[in-house]
């Protein structure tokens, strides 16, 4: 494990950032060490970067201190959270290019390059970067800002606790963060069920519209650019859609996509224990985790639909032909 004090000691600028488009993982994760940073080195300047925040996680402590417009500065460090790749960073980037030092924290796989090793604490299996941050703070670090911070961060990469990525350890720190004293319902509301009434209705078209494919095996829906302008929406308000897909009964992988540009596709995979998504995203350009993984796409929604199905269906022939050996 990487010494985030020492990596710190003496810095007098300090840059954050995580990927475009920050999910729960890369608001607590950031924020709780934001927090941490600010308290722990009251003399060094520090700076959290994120493109194109959702406003959801405003409840968060020091969502309203985020700096969105990087600029050319060389920061004494930069620390890259949450990001698998470099280049999710969007225009950011130049901010991890710059940096006199560079350091990482993430769960995904894609840092290399991003950091020296010894700057670098990855656990590909952790539940989250937000349980990496508590790991490398200390529990006698966390404060209450911190607290809800981090607790939010693995409650959402852990979908509350229902992936396998949730481990003994993980409940257990969660369980102290609870000690804080925080509204942990209200955190799992806002994160997860709390909607507008327009992103109730892009729901229930994505619903309505979508499509089973290989026997009720896999559910599919897209939301077009046009559908968009209908609802005078935005891709922020499409959180939550794809979670919702894989409850149907007899599902083992949900695809949802929404088109970003014209021709362009950003694609939400998700899945059981039957489908590994990660592998699928990663072979078409994507990456994430064993059961939440997503990709960007160019062509037709057809295109699409077919390329990522194709895999699903190796995976599926594959798995029938290690059982008939069986």
């Amino acid at each position: 494990m990487m010494d985030i004090n020492r990596i710190c000691e003496g810095k007098k600028s300090i840059a954050l950032g995580t990927h475009i488009r920050p999910d729960g993982d890369a608001f607590g994760s950031s924020l709780g060490l934001y927090s941490y940073l600010k308290k722990t080195f009251p003399e060094a300047r520090i700076d959290l970067y994120m493109i194109d925040p959702n406003p959801l996680f405003s409840f968060l402590p020091g969502f309203d201190e985020l700096k969105t417009e990087p600029s050319d500065e060389a920061y004494d460090l930069f620390i890259a959270l949450d990001m698998g790749d470099k280049e999710r960073l969007g225009k950011a980037k130049v901010l991890l290019e710059n940096a006199l030092e560079t350091a990482c924290i993430d769960h995904h796989l894609g840092y290399k390059g991003i950091a020296p090793e010894a700057n670098s604490y990855v656990v590909e299996d952790a539940s989250s970067t937000a349980e990496l941050v508590y790991d490398l703070i200390g529990a006698d670090a966390v404060d209450d800002d911190i607290a809800i911070c981090i607790y939010t961060g693995i409650v959402c990469d852990t979908g509350v606790f229902q992936y396998s990525n949730t481990t003994q350890k993980t409940m257990e720190k969660a369980g102290y963060l609870l000690t804080f004293g925080f509204d942990h319902s209200r955190v799992i509301s806002k994160a997860f069920y709390e909607k507008n009434y327009r992103q109730t209705l892009l729901l229930g078209r994505s619903l309505l519209e979508s499509i089973l494919l290989m026997d009720g095996r896999v559910i599919v829906s897209v939301i077009t650019q046009r559908t968009l302008r209908f609802y005078n929406a935005t891709s922020k308000d499409l959180e939550g859609i794809v979670s919702q897909m894989k409850h149907t009964k007899g599902v083992d992988v949900a695809i949802f996509m929404h088109e970003t540009v014209t021709g362009e596709y950003k694609v939400s995979l998700r899945s059981n224990e039957n489908i590994d998504v990660e592998v699928i995203a990663r072979k078409l350009g994507g990456g994430g985790h064993e059961r939440a993984a997503g990709l960007t796409m160019t062509g037709s929604s057809y295109d699409v639909i077919n390329n990522v199905t194709a895999e699903v269906e190796k995976q599926y022939k594959e798995k029938e032909a290690e059982e008939s050996v069986q």
